[in-house]
């Protein structure tokens, strides 16, 4: 059915379309959807599914490529996106195994969290994701670590990112025992953004024997052995930094907000959501980072990934747009 050329793996895209800074741009976001399952409730979540969630609320058009089980959680899923007036046809139904899960036991010390094995996000098939990556011309290509912790999905990431020439922004959020130095290898060399926090910036640092005595010079020397163009590091409550190429560090300080913490549950996915937005539109990188870091914040006064509705955007959109 489709005849475009295959993207050398090798060549990045080396800046957004132009085309991109219009309202309403396309992100495709490939990746699990995850429910995490209290004793009591299942919430959805899932990286990919945080980011364009607000994605769509900062009136972008995230499409979400992701497998499910056919399951009452795909039920919900799709609800709640159709709800959000979200883009479903990148969402695979498998025959097989569950929509994903992670289970959240409850223990004195704390939530402990069990991400379970063989889920249906591990099961992507390859071409239908290449043929929705084709179908909609993405202005930029999300992805993360968990999903390639099995050969298929990580297949289909590959032929996904073959078919684009769009930027790729790789989030790498290391959940523990589900990745490696082969995935995230291969996962930087097709990244034109990588974006981790501190921890994990030393994780990579000692599996790959990095040198410089600093974060920002293993950020450099990162950049430099995987053809990186910018490393964007948060640093929790102390704000982030961006070192681009050939550029100075940029980096953001928190502001005083009154905002009670009830959680932190993605703050990392907001703090992606708005760099995406910012990229897109063009804004500096200082009041990128900044506007990031408020919103993420912002994330953290609430429970949850993400708001039960709309009106927690309205005072972002409008301060954004004057």
């Amino acid at each position: 059915m489709f005849n475009t050329p295959m993207k050398d793996p090798a060549v990045k895209t080396r800046s957004i379309h132009s085309s991109s800074r219009r309202k309403g741009a396309t992100v495709a976001l490939f990746g699990e959807v995850l429910a995490d399952v209290f004793p009591d409730r299942a919430v959805l979540g899932g990286a990919p599914f945080n980011v364009a969630r607000h994605l769509k609320a900062f009136g972008l058009n995230p499409v979400l490529i992701t497998r499910t089980g056919n399951d009452a959680l795909r039920d919900e899923l799709l609800r709640t996106m159709s709800a959000c007036g979200m883009e479903t046809l990148g969402v695979q139904s498998d025959p097989v195994y569950p929509t994903g899960q992670v289970k959240v036991h409850l223990e004195p010390a704390g939530h402990r969290f069990e991400i379970l094995p063989d889920q249906a996000y591990d099961h992507i098939h390859a071409s239908v994701a290449r043929m929705v990556v084709l179908s909609i011309h993405p202005a930029l290509v999300y992805y993360g670590t968990l999903a390639q912790r099995h050969n298929l999905s990580g297949s289909a990431l590959k032929m996904l990112l073959n078919s684009t020439r769009a930027p790729t922004f790789f989030d790498v959020n290391l959940r523990a025992p589900w990745y490696d130095a082969q995935v995230l290898r291969r996962s930087m060399k097709r990244a034109d953004t990588v974006k981790l926090n501190e921890e994990e910036m030393t994780i990579l640092a000692d599996m790959f024997a990095l040198p410089g005595d600093t974060p920002q010079g293993q950020a450099g020397s990162l950049m430099q052995t995987f053809g990186v163009r910018r490393m964007l590091v948060t640093c929790g409550g102390a704000g982030a930094w961006l070192l681009e190429k050939d550029k100075e560090v940029v980096r953001v300080q928190p502001e005083e907000q009154a905002i009670s913490i009830i959680d932190t549950v993605g703050a990392g996915d907001g703090f992606s959501a708005v760099f995406i937005l910012g990229r897109l539109q063009r804004w500096p990188a200082a009041l990128t980072l900044q506007r990031a870091h408020t919103f993420a914040a912002a994330v953290c006064g609430i429970r949850g990934a993400v708001p039960d509705d709309n009106d927690f955007y309205a005072p972002f959109l409008a301060e954004w747009q004057s």
